[in-house]
């Protein structure tokens, strides 16, 4: 994975991550000026909209760096990192997929189960990438650079005809 990947990975995470959790703050958590509103909070709609923008960019980022990255180094198995990366990568299928079905559903009592099975990925993917920037960093940290990813994956690769 190379810097701009790793950067756009990681920014596209945090800011889907940001907005995801500060809408649910508002629907969940705050309760309306107004008896009547539909809404918590007036910023609400806004934070909904820039989650759904910034989504769509994590996911280009992810598919991005799956091929070079997380398939080839599931492929080669590494230990380090790999029991978060397959943590990480199991849930975001189904994260991206319960947060496409929420724009597509009118079922009310769907529509609140893909919600909430959306915010409980939402927290576990969050803390999957998170434990797997740990882990790969305490692996680092511990062989001091003597365990190189790259040349695992060019044999990975090459083992592929590729």
């Amino acid at each position: 994975m190379n810097r701009f990947q790793r950067r756009l990975l990681w920014w596209s995470s945090a800011l889907t991550a940001l907005t995801g959790g500060v809408y649910a703050w508002m629907q969940h958590l705050m309760e309306p000026v107004n008896e009547w509103a539909v809404i918590n909070h007036p910023l609400q709609p806004l934070v909904l909209k820039l989650h759904i923008l910034v989504a769509p960019v994590m996911v280009f980022a992810v598919g991005m760096v799956a091929v070079n990255h997380i398939w080839a180094l599931y492929r080669s198995g590494l230990p380090r990192g790999r029991a978060t990366g397959i943590w990480t990568a199991a849930v975001f299928g189904p994260l991206v997929l319960s947060g496409y079905l929420i724009q597509a559903v009118t079922w009310a009592t769907l529509l609140g189960i893909l919600a909430w099975t959306h915010l409980v990925l939402g927290v576990l993917a969050g803390g999957a990438l998170l434990g797997h920037r740990v882990a790969v960093a305490r692996g680092l940290r511990a062989r001091k650079g003597a365990l190189r990813v790259l040349p695992a994956v060019a044999a990975v690769n090459q083992s592929d005809g590729g």
